[in-house]
């Protein structure tokens, strides 16, 4: 029962400047009190919605169902809530490109199968202002060739090799995986004096 494999992800972006934007910024502490993540998208970023009065990328009319987040260097950083890429995945979110990823993020956007790929400061100048010149434009952002493409070019992209590959064999679920290796776990088990026989 591995999942959906992610060789790629093209949709339109939506540009979302700014650096070290913490996972309390992209879901508030109110939010976390939630039994499951259904509804959070909604709520995504959403102090800062109320602040910005409508300037916030999420209420940028040229955005509307967008697909791929692009993103400033050390986004998600902060505690380590998983409600972060839960909110965003629910806001229509499949993939974010960005200067960097906090680690914990990064690790729980694989966890839910998203990719985040990094570009160098330069590239993800261009293509932020690409993209903010002309959102409707698709962008790819391509697990399996380590790039980005949009309308002015292909730029080169780093991604961690064992999240790639989680990515694209469809294991990025350890649950998932846990369970497909059900009786083997059963067996090993069986074979420890120390598990049975009480």
């Amino acid at each position: 029962m591995t999942e959906a494999k992610i060789e790629r992800v093209e949709g339109r972006g939506c540009v979302l400047r700014g650096d070290d934007i913490d996972t309390d910024r992209i879901i508030p502490a109110r939010f976390l009190r939630c039994v499951t993540f259904d509804g959070l998208g909604e709520h995504a970023f959403e102090d800062d919605r109320a602040q910005s009065k409508g300037d916030h990328a999420l209420d940028d009319e040229r955005f509307t169902g967008a697909s791929i987040l692009i993103v400033g260097r050390n986004f998600g950083c902060g505690s380590s809530r998983e409600h972060a890429p839960q909110s965003l995945a629910r806001a229509g979110f499949e993939a974010f490109v960005g200067g960097s990823f906090a680690e914990i993020f990064a690790g729980n956007c694989t966890a839910l199968g998203l990719p985040c790929l990094v570009l160098g400061a330069d590239d993800l100048e261009t293509l932020m202002n690409a993209v903010s010149a002309r959102p409707e434009q698709t962008v790819v952002a391509d697990v399996l060739a380590r790039t980005v493409t949009c309308d002015v070019g292909v730029f080169d992209a780093q991604i961690p090799d064992g999240t790639r590959q989680q990515l694209l064999e469809g294991s990025w679920n350890a649950t998932a995986v846990l369970l497909d290796a059900g009786s083997a776990i059963e067996d090993a088990a069986g074979r420890l004096p120390y598990v049975g026989g009480f």
